[in-house]
């Protein structure tokens, strides 16, 4: 058998341990070679998900193995005292995903649970209180109409007054569908001219964009951009800047593939349109987090046959114009889209507490 082939496999039963679809067997193919590992955590994995002993052999039998191999080797494996302590985990699990599955039916009845709120000129407290403290998104009005920012930037002005600064951009993206998560592999200097050039020039792409991680506020010049905005003294630390205050620059085309975040952000979109499509934490166990704060879906493009439990999530969308601003709170699934040359603000410098300690998957035999 095929090592890509079980692989494979294991991943159709590793979706979701409460998941079976036949279908996936039939991207077994047919060996005589006796049981290998690959198929002991394949097997392991169907009884994790509560497929049946007689299917599993069937599935065994039909694929090369013989019967007498098959059944010893389903019979023996609930003895194994690593099966069990699998099991173990395995139902500790199920316990957190049937009540995060409950959370999600009430917020869906909810009537406005497929929308986010828009408040201008709310609190310090207010928004501690309803939102920050509760991890609820927030659009916040009117909050950056102080902002110089908005008349000032575009790819223009940043040629004209930065285009001598070298700058760090995230290139070559088209050539790694896990460019995110390979973002070192992707880092390019250049002059902010050149850059400024490529993106008013080079139509829709995907494949050049400044990103947070690049730290460009922070080692360049450009920090001179943070004259022109006022971060809001009301929710944020206008002297916390390194590593809390990112800046964003790109064409149209450009993707930010689904994740969360593992601390709460505001975004401010300040020239050209992004696409937000969000999704509630209680479905984390449904997005295939495979490894670090990634999702394996590609919204863009979802593989449903690939990714079932994706089917029927609800995602809420959300259109940022110039001037706007939202809450993002920890945890948050969400992927953006430019609709055109784009220019953005992050923040993560609350005046409320925002580190905390996150336990990551590195599961890297399902991509």
């Amino acid at each position: 058998m095929q090592q890509k082939s079980i692989q494979s496999n294991i991943q159709a039963t590793q979706t979701r341990f409460s998941t079976f679809d036949p279908r996936y067997f039939s991207q077994i193919v047919a060996t005589s070679e006796p049981i290998t590992d690959e198929w002991r955590r394949w097997i392991a994995d169907s009884k994790f998900a509560g497929i049946d002993d007689s299917v599993i052999m069937q599935q065994l039998i039909a694929h090369g193995i013989s019967p007498s191999s098959a059944r010893l080797e389903v019979s023996s494996i609930s003895r194994n005292p690593y099966f069990q302590s699998g099991h173990k985990f395995v139902q500790l699990l199920q316990k957190s995903e049937s009540y995060a599955n409950i959370l999600a039916e009430l917020a869906s009845l909810a009537p406005h649970s497929q929308s986010i709120e828009s408040r201008p000129n709310i609190s310090r407290a207010d928004f501690l209180e309803n939102y920050y403290a509760k991890n609820i998104p927030l659009i916040l009005t009117d909050i950056t109409k102080n902002w110089q920012a908005l008349s000032l930037w575009n790819p223009d002005y940043l040629k004209e007054n930065y285009g001598h600064v070298e700058i760090e951009v995230q290139s070559d993206r088209n050539s790694d569908r896990l460019y995110e998560l390979n973002i070192d592999k992707h880092r390019q200097k250049m002059q902010m001219a050149d850059y400024a050039d490529n993106v008013v020039n080079g139509g829709a792409t995907n494949n050049y964009y400044m990103v947070a991680n690049n730290g460009n506020i922070e080692k360049t010049a450009l920090r001179g951009l943070l004259d022109d905005i006022e971060i809001f003294p009301e929710y944020l630390d206008p002297q916390n800047i390194n590593g809390t205050t990112f800046f964003w620059f790109g064409p149209a085309g450009t993707i930010t593939p689904l994740h969360h975040d593992p601390v709460n952000l505001i975004f401010v979109q300040i020239y050209g349109r992004k696409v937000w499509k969000i999704i509630p934490p209680y479905y984390t166990h449904r997005l295939y987090n495979y490894r670090g704060v990634f999702s394996a879906v590609d919204l863009e493009n979802p593989d449903y046959e690939k990714y079932p439990l994706f089917h029927q999530i609800p995602i809420i969308e959300v259109t940022l114009n110039p001037g706007d601003a939202i809450f993002i709170p920890i945890g948050w699934w969400h992927a953006v889209k430019s609709l055109d040359v784009s220019i953005s603000m992050s923040f993560t410098n609350f005046v409320f507490p925002n580190k905390y300690e996150w336990k990551y998957p590195a599961i890297t035999n399902n991509e």
